[in-house]
């Protein structure tokens, strides 16, 4: 049941312990009738009830304040919670379906991740927004990290137009949709009768990283969590002028919301170089400003703006049923507010483009591994302390290959059907035995034609080498390997159809037998932290 909401100046706090209310039918002194002047005792007396009254507001608007600027990192267009139970009403929950347990990457322990879904969905839009009544698919998509002690989140961008593989995945219904090993991102919900547990599913198997719960927001969640704050701050270097999302904007800074707000976050055709991968950062740049408005003195005291704000939250999110309530929904953004601004970094998924197809991206290898499995385990993209590297197992099993700048295996998935690319192992260690071992790990991670080759003379290194057309497939080699990026090669003279040739070097004698977590990010890694305000569409 929906309850009357207070209005503007109105809005109930109620009195701390040990302050008495006014009784019913007592008359306020007035202007014309002043108050007798209480004795000294009293007065005291009064004066420290009153400031204990203040503190004790303060303290509650601290706390709303708090899980406010946590939720707006949930959902990441903005949001926040309210205590009340009616606002129950407000939310949509969905239980999604994820398959067999023991095929998702193991879970994160303390640290949290959830993944952040915005739709393009135009139902009951009209034609305003164009594609009329579509039901909308995963436009924007980001993967929220939160460190297990809370003292760093990583927020990582992945791209609508990257090509990967989409397992098959079961609706809330339980109808059973196909699984497809080479399509778009953005088709993983909405496409098929594809829910938000086929995003998640999606982006667990090429990630490697598990999801913990899912938050979905549409164009009207950033139209009405912008105005409630009284605006979001934007900085653009330039003049804009985007056909595509109608946004005008004159180089400099401006305060935006309601529809300006979505046109600055759709707006992509007028800056960088007029795609996705150029919107992503004013997306960034957008939520991030969200949060510092958020947490800022001018949100806090304001109970009618936290009251809005709570209003348009709990309206605007789809959740999944394991926090599919306020109370459940408070909880988490409490515990999310504790990572301090400074500490939230956004990043993008490392891409480049597709061989097969201009206009779409593939994941850019081996970074993208070494991103995933950087927040596969828990490490932190900004300057906070790192945990220790867990020691490596002992074993004398022969090694795949080297382990510096790997993946974890469950983040190795190819972005392209590996099925049927021929692969060639040679041994070039100088130990015998090494290939076929090898051989059978491939194949496990879906390199069905890899085969054992004759002995390559012998090698220091291990090297992917790779004919014309084959550059995607040579990439997802070296991230199921954890091999830096310079092991791969052009072959330029060799024949198509000889496919990858993989030469295993003296270092696969050294490696260790799981793969080493990476501490350092990937060279030139986009990134925006959350603090900054010098953050520029260009």
């Amino acid at each position: 049941m929906h309850e009357e909401q207070p209005e503007a100046g109105r809005y109930r706090v109620d009195p701390a312990p040990g302050v008495p209310r006014q009784r019913r039918g007592a008359t306020a002194p007035t202007a014309e009738e002043p108050a007798a002047p209480a004795p000294e005792g009293r007065r005291d007396t009064r004066r420290r009830a009153a400031a204990l009254a203040r503190r004790s507001r303060r303290r509650r608007a601290l706390k709303w304040t708090a899980g406010a600027g946590a939720l707006v990192m949930v959902a990441g267009c903005g949001g926040a919670y309210y205590l009340y139970r009616h606002f129950n009403d407000n939310l949509t929950s969905v239980k999604v379906q994820l398959g067999d347990e023991s095929e998702r990457p193991p879970a994160a322990g303390d640290a949290l991740n959830i993944l952040v879904i915005g739709t393009d969905s135009r139902e009951g839009l009209g034609r305003e927004y164009g594609d009329e009544g579509s039901t909308g698919h995963a436009d924007t998509t980001l993967l929220f990290h939160i460190a297990k002690d809370r003292t760093n989140a990583t927020v990582i961008s992945l791209p609508r137009d990257l090509m990967l593989p989409i397992p098959e995945c079961q609706s809330s219904q339980g109808k059973k949709i196909p699984g497809s090993a080479r399509e778009e991102f953005n088709n993983s919900l909405g496409q098929a009768g594809r829910d938000a547990g086929c995003t998640w599913k999606t982006v667990e198997k090429n990630t490697g990283i598990r999801v913990d719960h899912f938050v979905q927001v549409n164009f009207e969640a950033v139209k009405s969590l912008s105005t409630a704050v009284g605006g979001v701050e934007v900085c653009a270097a330039k003049d804009i002028n985007d056909s595509g999302s109608h946004l005008k904007m004159a180089k400099g800074r401006h305060v935006v919301q309601g529809e300006e707000a979505l046109a600055f976050v759709r707006t992509r055709h007028a800056v960088g170089q007029g795609g996705d991968l150029t919107r992503i950062p004013l997306q960034q740049q957008f939520i991030s400003s969200m949060i510092r408005k958020i947490k800022s003195d001018d949100t806090l005291t304001s109970p009618t703006k936290l009251y809005k704000l709570a209003d348009a939250a709990t309206k605007a999110l789809t959740v999944d049923s394991g926090i599919g309530s306020v109370d459940k929904l408070k909880d988490l953004a409490l515990d999310i507010s504790k990572v301090d601004t400074k500490n939230i970094t956004f990043t993008t998924a490392p891409v480049l483009d597709d061989p097969k197809d201009e206009n779409r991206v593939i994941l850019k290898q081996p970074d993208a591994g070494q991103l995933f499995a950087m927040v596969a385990a828990d490490r932190s993209l900004t300057e906070t302390a790192a945990p220790p590297a867990p020691e490596a197992p002992a074993g004398d099993a022969p090694a795949a290959a080297p382990a510096p700048a790997a993946t974890t295996p469950a983040a190795t998935l190819p972005t392209v059907h590996l099925k049927t690319a021929q692969l060639t192992v040679r041994n070039g260690s100088g130990k015998r035995g090494q290939s076929g071992p090898t051989v059978e790990k491939l194949r496990a991670k879906g390199f069905d034609r890899a085969a054992v080759g004759s002995d390559a003379p012998l090698a220091d290194t291990t090297t992917v080498s790779y004919p014309s057309g084959m550059e995607a497939e040579a990439g997802a080699l070296a991230a199921a390997l954890g091999l830096p990026g310079d092991a791969v090669r052009p072959a330029e003279k060799a024949d198509p159809k000889s496919g990858l040739l993989l030469v295993l070097g003296k270092d696969v004698l050294t490696a260790p037998a799981t793969p080493a977590v990476p501490t350092e990010a990937p060279e030139d890694l986009q990134r925006v932290q959350a603090d900054d305000t010098d953050v520029c569409a260009k």
